[in-house]
Parts: structure tokens; sequence; C-alpha cells
């Protein structure tokens, strides 16, 4: 079933719209706060620690931001009912933006209330995505609350290790949230991935199409679970290497069926197999990372899930929507390649700077400046799509 038709008009009339903006903006801002603060040059009157900020609010606001603006625009699809518009989604964005100011000046405030105010926005959406499933009876994306739950569960999880004195940038709370978010791209990436290349390969002709569901898909998904439920639990332990080391292979033998080297001569559509291709990148790093110390530290290993496969997917499906929900034809020019590569880039080069600790700081700082590069340029091209109603 498909959503009720609706005028494209109106800041508020889709979720998209103001999320995807608050995220950008968020990504850039929250950047051009941490260079500073890597350098000692700044400090937020926040009780978390600065690397601490800096994880939680890449994690839990900036995914959190994309991931109900993705959500109050693909439910309304997935259930053919009305989406959430005008005062009850801005309230939901004030909850979000609420989030990030407590968060932000969490030394004052009770840590309870700071968690309470932070989670409360993803709570809310979890409500709303259940109701709207139990409602229309679209079990099949039953699956996606579960993934919520999960997130918020490690978002109240990282607050009550920062509240405990632990460094929760290294915590259980940050693994729980961050598994949830590769689960959830693994899940959601392993449909829409495959289907947005099936459609642009069929229009042009040609008989290679991206393999169907099966056994392969079925068995990469479980060994996925697996691997990050053991990661999550015990992220020191061998097994726990070797398990991110096989599913990550299975992974990249999925990624693989899609047929992703067909689709060089569109933006949109191979930036969402580079995107995918940072989940079984990030498994074989961290695997290696576990298994192997001295070749890459666990947190640039992360770094291949937190900014990779996060920020470049991201990245991918707002530019996708924005254009589509705003009527535009689904094609992206240079400008856009040059955003999701200016993203690609920054990746390399935290990754880098992980690998070379002589140069760990000047490269993480192109890094941080790469970063906001690629998310002032979609500002710049898709920001005026979300702000101003119907065609520009």
């Amino acid at each position: 079933m498909t959503a009720p038709e609706r005028p494209i008009s109106g800041f508020l009339s889709w979720g998209f719209r103001p999320f995807f903006l608050s995220a950008a903006l968020w990504a850039l801002l929250g950047m051009a706060l941490w260079v500073p603060m890597l350098r000692g040059l700044l400090a937020l009157p926040s009780a978390f620690d600065p690397v601490s900020w800096h994880a939680h609010e890449a994690l839990f606001g900036y995914l959190g931001a994309v991931l109900a603006g993705f959500l109050l625009t693909a439910v309304p699809n997935w259930t053919g009912r009305a989406p959430l518009a005008g005062w009850p989604l801005l309230g939901l964005l004030a909850l979000w933006i609420f989030g990030r100011v407590a968060v932000a000046v969490s030394e004052t405030l009770a840590a309870w209330a700071v968690a309470a105010i932070d989670v409360s926005c993803l709570v809310v959406l979890g409500g709303y995505v259940l109701r709207e499933i139990v409602v229309a009876g679209n079990w099949r994306n039953l699956a996606v609350v579960v993934l919520i739950g999960a997130f918020v569960a490690g978002n109240a999880l990282f607050h009550w290790e920062a509240a405990e004195g632990a460094y929760a940038a290294s915590g259980y709370g940050l693994r729980t949230g961050l598994a949830a978010a590769v689960m959830t791209i693994s899940l959601i990436g392993g449909r829409i991935v495959p289907a947005f290349t099936r459609n642009w390969l069929a229009a042009r002709g040609s008989e290679t199409l991206p393999a169907e569901f099966g056994r392969l898909d079925k068995l990469a998904l479980l060994l996925t679970l697996l691997a990050l439920a053991v990661w999550v639990a015990f992220p020191e332990e061998a097994e726990t290497g070797y398990l991110l080391l096989a599913s990550g292979v299975l992974k990249a033998g999925r990624l693989a069926r899609w047929r992703g080297s067909h689709t060089g001569s569109e933006p949109l559509v191979w930036i969402l197999h580079l995107g995918y291709a940072f989940v079984p990148l990030g498994m074989l790093a961290l695997g290696a990372a576990i298994l192997w110390p001295g070749a890459l530290p666990p947190a640039s290993a992360q770094h291949v899930w937190m900014a990779g496969a996060i920020g470049v997917m991201t990245l991918a499906v707002m530019t996708r929507a924005t254009l589509g929900h705003t009527g535009r034809e689904l094609t992206a020019g240079p400008a856009t390649a040059a955003v999701y590569l200016s993203v690609v880039a920054s990746v390399l080069a935290r990754l880098a700077g992980g690998a070379i600790p002589e140069w760990s700081m000047p490269l993480w700082t192109l890094s941080a400046v790469l970063w906001c590069c690629g998310y002032a340029g979609f500002l710049l091209l898709y920001g005026g799509l979300l702000i101003r109603p119907g065609k520009q």
C-alpha cells in the first residue's frame, strides 16, 4: 500500500524535511565544535568527557535525527496511513533539539534529567512507529521497532555509564547503540540497495540485475546479529574477532550480488553500495583490531562504522529521499558526487590518523574539515529543497 496523496508543500508536511535539515546542521556544527575541543581550545559545560560527547552526539544525536526523518517518511508508505505532520512533528523535533542542548550543558543538570530529555525523542518515535505498524497490521516491519528499542537502550546505558564516571565512549552503551545502527543498515539497506539498483538497471534495459533475497541473505543477517551481540558483550575476545571476520566476508559476498559495479554512471545509486560496503569493511577492520591489536586501534576500526557506514549511508538516503519526495528526478550530478566523496575521504583520513600515530592530529583535523565540507555541500545543494515547499 502507499500513503494517501498529499500536496508536496510545507516544511512540516513530512518528517524528512525538518529532521534531515537538522541532522545535517548538527553534523556540521558538532564537528566544528569537536575540532577545538580535540585541541583543548574549547570546553562545553557537559558532564561527558570531550571524546564521549563527540561519540554520543555523532551516534545518538546525528543518527537519531536521520532515523526519525527516514522512519517518519517511510512508515506512511509501509502502512498506507497519513504521515505525522504539523504541530506533532514540530513537537518531536523540539524533543530532539532539547536533547542536544541538555547533553551540551549536562554539567548544570541532574544526570537522570539529561538522560530522560535525551531519550524522549526516540521513545516517542518508537511508540509512533509501533502504533502505525499495529494499526495497519504491517507486521513485516516490526523488527524496526525492536531496533529502535535497542538504540534507545544503548543511549540510556551510555548516560548511566557516564554518570557513574566510566569512559562511556568505549562502554556497553556505545556498543549497543552502534550495533543497533549497523543492524538497521544491514536490514533496511539490504532492502533498498538491491531494490533501487534493480529499478535503475531495469529502466536502462540491463539484463544483469541484483540477486533476489535468498538463503545467503538470511544467513548473512543472522551471522551479523550474532557477531554484533557477541561484540557488545565481549569486545576483546578472540572468538569475537573471528565472528566479525566471518560476518564481514559473508556480507561482502552478499553486497557483490547486488551488481554495484554496473552503476558507475549514477552517483545516487553507487553511493548506496559504497555506504553499505562500510558495514562489512567495519567488521573486517574491527575483527582484525581484536585479533592483531597492533594493526589498528579499535576506536579507529569502529569509525569505519561510525563515520563510514553511518555517515555515507545516511547521506545517500537523505539525498535520494529529498529528491524523490520533492518531485525531482532521481539523478545526482557532479556536485552531489563531490559531497559523497568528501565524506568518504574524511573516513579514510580518520583511519589513517589511527594507523599513523605521529600524524594523528593533522589527519584527524583533515578528516573533520572534509566531513564539514561534505555536510556544508549537502546543505547548499539540498537545504532549499527541504525548506521551501513544492518544486523549486
